[in-house]
């Protein structure tokens, strides 16, 4: 979805939902239908606010009037989807496994529903079936950084941080100044003690997009850690070292 990353959660499912509705990850300027727009937006804002069910009757009022749009498609799956892991509805996750598809079919490259439908597919106990979802998707797009980012997304949520290495990798082979691609290679990086690259990465990365304040934050720490005397000191309540930090930034 975008670039914020941390470590693998218990329920991946509400946090990569949470963040893409959270970060307008729901394109709902998409709509070519300003009254499915708008209940795109109504329904992002009341999925925001919790209000899961009137949020999926926005959704479903978005497909009403605009069918051919994927958007309302995506934004009603990634809502079932997460009325169907809070509540266990499982036919809640069936019907969001269709929308996803709906939504692909009118958008093969609709980098969220990939996202969302292999997350789904991964908590479902279908972790086969999420990989080559992805890997199909990035075959069909060699020039893309997106799959091969997702990939990299699924195979550290499944503990293979290597092969997502190498997926970042091969991802900024083809984008060089992927912001999101660079912050999650030098999370990696970071976690695993190599904090010189790491540091490199990030600062690739806020050169590419600035606004990522987690990021400027550690990159102060690791400067600081580097050389104490000439950099800034970095003001926090709670102060960790340069071989301790937690992001809360996702992919």
């Amino acid at each position: 979805m975008f670039p914020r990353y941390s470590q693998p959660a218990k329920n991946s499912v509400a946090v990569w939902l949470a963040c893409g509705f959270a970060m307008s990850s729901l394109a709902v300027s998409g709509c070519s239908s300003m009254q499915s727009q708008a209940a795109n937006v109504e329904g992002v804002r009341l999925y925001q606010q919790g209000n899961y069910q009137q949020a999926s009757d926005r959704f479903q009022q978005a497909i009403a009037q605009n069918p051919t749009s994927p958007e309302g498609y995506y934004n009603l799956a990634a809502a079932l989807q997460q009325t169907g892991t809070l509540y266990n509805r499982p036919a809640d996750l069936q019907q969001a496994e269709i929308l996803y598809n709906q939504c692909l079919e009118r958008d093969p490259n609709h980098a969220d529903a990939h996202r969302g439908l292999a997350v789904l597919l991964n908590e479902t106990g279908r972790q086969p079936e999420a990989f080559r979802l992805l890997n199909s998707w990035a075959a069909a797009n060699p020039t893309s950084a997106e799959p091969k980012i997702e990939l990299a997304r699924l195979l550290e949520e499944t503990g293979q941080t290597d092969q997502a290495k190498t997926q970042l990798v091969e991802a900024l082979t083809v984008d060089p100044h992927n912001a999101r691609a660079l912050t999650a290679l030098g999370r990696l990086r970071d976690q695993s003690g190599n904090y010189a690259q790491a540091l490199s990465d990030y600062q690739r990365s806020l050169a590419v997009n600035r606004f990522q304040p987690d990021v400027a934050a550690r990159v102060a720490q690791l400067q600081a850690a580097t050389n104490p005397v000439i950099a800034a000191p970095v003001p926090s309540a709670d102060p960790r070292t340069a071989s301790g930090w937690t992001p809360s930034v996702r992919y």
